[in-house]
């Protein structure tokens, strides 16, 4: 099966760009490295914006393939990736810090001054998308 194209690809990427650019400081040199990673990990993961309000008019960053892998987010004190099914996903490396309660979600907060984990973190990118591919080849 396809997977499926972001409805407005471009413009998307646009948005995320222009996002991370007002944001300037670590916070928006942590999510261009985070988003680079991604992209890295999965060269077939879709960019969108999604969940637009007033509140945040750009929406939030999602990354997927054949299903969400994972959003960013960012904070006074931290950008969080938020990983769509996080509690289904090994975490060898001990990468989740954050929503570790939940049934289906798991968060990886990251913090001013923190290392990445580049390795780790593509790693668990792959498990993500795997999920994904798995789930849907399933139905």
């Amino acid at each position: 099966m396809k997977k499926p194209i972001a409805q407005n690809p471009e413009s998307d990427f646009r948005l995320i760009d222009a996002s991370i650019q007002k944001l300037a400081g670590w916070r928006g040199e942590t999510l261009s490295r985070l988003r680079a990673l991604i992209m890295q990990s999965d060269p077939e993961v879709v960019e969108e914006r999604k969940w637009k309000k007033p509140s945040n008019p750009n929406g939030t960053p999602v990354w997927s393939h054949n299903g969400i892998i994972c959003t960013g987010e960012t904070y006074k004190s931290a950008v969080k990736l938020t990983f769509a099914r996080g509690a289904q996903l090994d975490d060898p490396a001990g990468l989740f810090n954050s929503s570790l309660d939940g049934n289906v979600r798991r968060a990886i907060d990251f913090r001013e001054g923190d290392k990445v984990n580049d390795k780790a973190l593509k790693a668990l990118i792959r498990a993500a998308v795997a999920l994904n591919v798995s789930k849907l080849s399933k139905s």
